[in-house]
């Protein structure tokens, strides 16, 4: 009888003290949903390029260049330095397509969010694009999906299935964005503007069209044709510009003004080129701290902003050896060649640029060129010019470019025939500055423009005199081989200069 009563005070005990547990456990202030927008501008803002970029893609296309080694080898002394080479892969995959997935997914069936559901799928067109571009076959249609379906290791798709489905959701998407229907006010890029978003899909359609000239020119003119159709950026203001502020610096910036200071350098041959054709640009660009002995005296007080005098850096070299080189330039150290100014287009809340009208006049350029649409070609390239020109004041009054001065270099640098292809891509190399995978997909898929390879001893380049893809992730290469060696087997080996899908001789 006793135990029966002690067993009948805990039940009671144990139902009054479940009573109201699961409301007393509930943090009243904690998220239980995410707005899908808040998720589409997460991703947006986590595109804007950092500090791989520096390392890799805006070194192998020789615009900036660091001498020093260590940790953040790679592109400089083209080695495979996976802790660096991996940045597009976890960015992307870890945050990007994660959230982009997670929208479409809670979108794509409801018809008030039709346009929120189309701007995501242009995104991530937009993403895969330069995770593909990156690293060739890469998973797609698998992707993100492992809390939605529980897929953690996901299949690798060819790279060519995914160009297919990025011009097929570019164009299906861009069409179905519908200004009647409920607009995305707190979209960070545009403010919901559908008619810039069409611009931004089509243009990017433009981009991934041209992206197979080589490989497969018959689609290519098929896509650049829908595109023109479909509406592309027509100024500067449909500009797909990432804006940063003191709570959200530029990733380039916040490295140039911090630890990375005084470590990279303007690219010799990207400086000669611009002081050889009186490029007014350069002046926006480059800053040289004269006489500077050490990254200390990297001051404001040294700084000299006049294009005649900058001097940028050579590849070739490791921060010993190139003293050979400071010598025969008569400058007092390293530290005395030309950088990104990180007071002006390398400033803590620079503007972070991903799609402009100026590459997408000079992508027009060289359609029209191709006959694969209408219009002038030269115009179209003088066009584009004069915008990236124009563009730069964004960054700010010091950096802006002078009418007579965008006037005098059209003048003086008409297109010309047959140099069509190398001159309309070259200066898309220009245009594209900062915007390293960019920049670096177009080198590898027109050619242009013509540079010396770096030739630094101990390259981890086999067959090629530029690195051509970046390697899968180790993390990758462990927890989802199979995968991983069915994609490296179908495409060639996971080396530097394995050249992907598009990227034809």
């Amino acid at each position: 009888m006793k135990k029966i009563h002690i067993a009948f005070f805990l039940t009671l005990l144990l139902t009054a003290c479940d009573d109201g547990f699961d409301e007393m456990n509930v943090n009243p202030i904690a998220l239980t949903a995410v707005e899908p927008a808040f998720q589409l501008n997460t991703a947006i803002v986590s595109s804007a390029p950092g500090y791989g970029n520096l390392s890799y893609e805006t070194t192998i296309v020789k615009q900036m260049i660091t001498p020093f080694s260590g940790s953040g080898s790679a592109a400089n002394f083209n080695q495979d330095n996976r802790t660096v080479s991996n940045g597009n892969w976890n960015t992307y995959y870890r945050t990007i397509i994660r959230e982009l997935v997670d929208v479409i997914a809670q979108t794509k069936d409801n018809p008030a969010r039709v346009n929120l559901y189309n701007m995501t799928r242009i995104w991530k067109a937009y993403s895969f694009m330069v995770v593909t571009d990156t690293y060739g076959d890469v998973p797609y249609v698998q992707a993100g999906k492992s809390y939605l379906e529980g897929i953690v290791k996901p299949v690798y798709d060819t790279q060519e299935s995914v160009y297919t489905d990025i011009l097929t959701e570019l164009d299906a998407a861009s069409a179905a964005l519908d200004a009647s229907k409920t607009k995305v006010a707190s979209d960070v890029l545009y403010d919901g503007d559908v008619v810039k978003w069409k611009r931004l899909g089509y243009s990017l359609l433009l981009r991934g069209a041209m992206r197979l000239s080589k490989v497969n020119p018959t689609k290519a003119a098929e896509y650049v044709a829908k595109a023109v159709a479909g509406g592309v950026m027509q100024s500067n203001a449909d500009n797909a510009i990432i804006r940063h502020t003191a709570s959200f610096t530029n990733p380039v910036g916040s490295q140039l003004n911090g630890g990375q200071s005084a470590f990279f350098y303007l690219d010799q041959e990207f400086v000669n080129f611009l002081q050889k054709n009186n490029d007014p640009r350069l002046a926006s660009i480059a800053v040289r701290y004269v006489g500077a002995i050490s990254g200390a005296q990297q001051v404001e007080s040294r700084a000299n902003r006049t294009p005649a005098v900058q001097i940028g850096a050579p590849q070739g070299y490791d921060n010993t050896t190139i003293s050979s080189a400071v010598t025969a330039s008569k400058l007092a150290s390293l530290w005395d060649y030309s950088q990104l100014d990180k007071t002006r287009m390398a400033g803590l809340t620079a503007p972070s640029f991903l799609v402009t009208y100026a590459q997408t006049q000079l992508l027009l350029a060289e359609a029209a060129f191709r006959k694969w649409t209408t219009g002038n070609a030269a115009t179209l390239y003088a066009n584009g010019i004069r915008a990236h020109m124009q563009q730069l004041a964004t960054y700010g009054a010091n950096t802006a470019v002078a009418e007579s001065a965008i006037t005098a270099y059209l003048d003086a640098n008409p297109l010309a025939a047959g140099k069509e292809l190398e001159q309309i891509n070259t200066q898309y190399w220009v245009a594209s500055f900062l915007v390293g995978p960019e920049t670096w997909a177009n080198f590898r898929r027109s050619g242009f423009p013509v540079l010396t390879p770096n030739p630094y001893p101990g390259s981890d380049l086999k067959t090629e005199g530029f690195i051509r893809r970046l390697t899968y992730t180790d993390a990758e290469l462990n927890v989802n081989k199979a995968n991983v060696d069915q994609a490296i087997g179908r495409q060639g080996a996971n080396l530097l200069d394995t050249r992907i899908w598009w990227d034809k001789k």
